[in-house]
């Protein structure tokens, strides 16, 4: 992947090196890594991962008032030279604000581009406390994308998986997300679950909402890609061979040698690559409604 030809986003902080730990995430927006570390040990015990962060439902529940964190800071060009890594995460969201903004655009709306902030260990937020644990995810209630890098080095242990795309459609992902918000998807979905339809499972609202973001990430590669054309050889396969280390079936196959449909959050594997592949397809976010019909 040629990620050096996208413009660094301004939009990157550092929020340096927290200590995590005790506080509760509200479980909205859980992010495309959050099942990686916690699934493992949720699944053996039959529980949704998120039901393990603590404070459901309400953002700034069980927060630990004695979590040490500094304001996050901006990302400069001069930090960002001196970290290949960062400089990779400001040019993939750089690139995601120029896809959305031209796409929101074309509808005549404008995108909000959302703040993504680096941590190490452990970070707060507007959804309350998380840990490197958690994964990357997205909390609605301050619009920011979190990212401990530490992740993709889980992700090259853990899955063997460590090609830039695949870590690109991890932050496309959690921006997909944040598509969301904005379009009012989460809305809907807090109003459904209020309504009494059904969370987990593998046709619940958790499976619809993931899903669809893997649409979005998708749709953000197609798009780029175009306007770029920095995708290689093999690309596409890294991005959907780490859709599939992550399908709920697969890491509960490998945490507890047998498949619990009614306790999936994310899709199975095929489910992800699926409507990833549907959106990198058609580029049209239209095509992207897990939430009519079947899965």
């Amino acid at each position: 992947m040629l990620w050096q030809k996208g413009r660094r986003s301004d939009n990157v902080e550092d929020a340096g090196r927290g200590s995590g730990g005790g506080g509760g995430f509200g479980g909205r927006g859980l992010g495309i890594g959050g099942i990686i570390l916690l699934a493992i040990i949720g699944m053996v015990f039959f529980k949704d991962p998120t039901a393990l962060l603590g404070g459901q439902g309400d953002p700034g529940a069980g927060t630990d008032q004695t979590t040490q964190q500094q304001p996050a800071r901006p990302v400069d060009d001069a930090a960002s030279a001196a970290d290949p890594q960062t400089d990779f995460v400001r040019a993939i969201l750089g690139e995601t604000e120029d896809t959305w903004g031209e796409i929101f655009a074309a509808k005549g709306q404008q995108y909000e581009r959302p703040k993504l902030v680096l941590f190490r260990d452990g970070v707060r937020t507007a959804c309350g406390s998380a840990s490197s644990a958690v994964g990357p995810f997205y909390c609605p209630s301050d619009h920011k994308v979190y990212l401990d890098l530490g992740f993709f080095q889980t992700m090259q242990q853990r899955f063997h998986e460590a090609g830039d795309f695949a870590r690109a459609y991890v932050i496309a992902h959690e921006v997909g997300h944040h598509v969301q918000n904005l379009t009012g998807v989460f809305d809907k979905v807090d109003g459904a679950k209020r309504r009494g339809a059904s969370v987990e499972g593998a046709t619940g609202l958790s499976v619809r909402q993931e899903l669809q973001a893997d649409c979005y990430a998708g749709v953000w590669a197609n798009h780029s890609d175009q306007r770029q054309k920095w995708l290689q050889a093999g690309d596409i396969e890294s991005a959907i061979n780490a859709a599939t280390a992550i399908g709920d079936d697969t890491l509960q196959e490998q945490a507890q040698g047998r498949v619990v449909p009614d306790s999936f959050t994310h899709g199975t594997s095929a489910q992800r690559v699926h409507w990833f592949k549907t959106g990198l397809a058609s580029g049209d976010m239209a095509q992207c409604d897990t939430f009519a019909g079947s899965l």
